[in-house]
């Protein structure tokens, strides 16, 4: 049952990923009336959300998969998935949450490129899960079919 828990909160976590980061964040900027300090004030209402349910969901999962150690491909992958949320909760998010604080406060903030590292820590989150929830699919078949 843990283990059905895991991979629903995996796969879970994957498709919140791409439903915010890739998909809301974009265009919520194309819709009619929503300006730059709009579509930030909702941005940091919804990441920070985003994030606070990324920590639970990676809690339930250590919770479900723990005790293991680094040995096999699944939990290195949720070791580096743990290790990305951590830069994102504890460091990034913290100075884009900053950033748009300035924008909001009608300042003009130094140029910087952390939009784009949260960017491609999304989106190797959202790959790691998508192969974490793929081997833990494929063992689950496995361990049906062979008992």
């Amino acid at each position: 049952m843990k283990k059905l828990i895991a991979i629903f909160c995996v796969i879970f976590w994957a498709g919140l990923i791409g439903g915010i980061s890739f998909l809301e964040a974009p265009l919520k900027f194309q819709a009619p009336g929503i300006t730059i300090p709009l579509g930030l004030g909702i941005g940091q209402l919804v990441f920070q959300a985003l994030n606070k349910i990324e920590v639970v969901l990676l809690l339930i999962i250590l919770a479900c998969s723990l005790p293991t150690g680094l040995k096999n491909i699944g939990s290195i992958l949720l070791f580096s998935i743990t290790i990305l949320l951590m830069v994102d909760t504890f460091w990034l998010l913290p100075l884009l949450d900053e950033r748009a604080k300035l924008v909001l406060a009608g300042h003009a903030p130094v140029k910087s490129d952390h939009h784009i590292q949260y960017i491609i820590i999304d989106t190797i989150k959202f790959l790691i899960l998508a192969a974490l929830g793929f081997l833990n699919l494929t063992s689950l078949y496995h361990e049906k079919r062979y008992s």
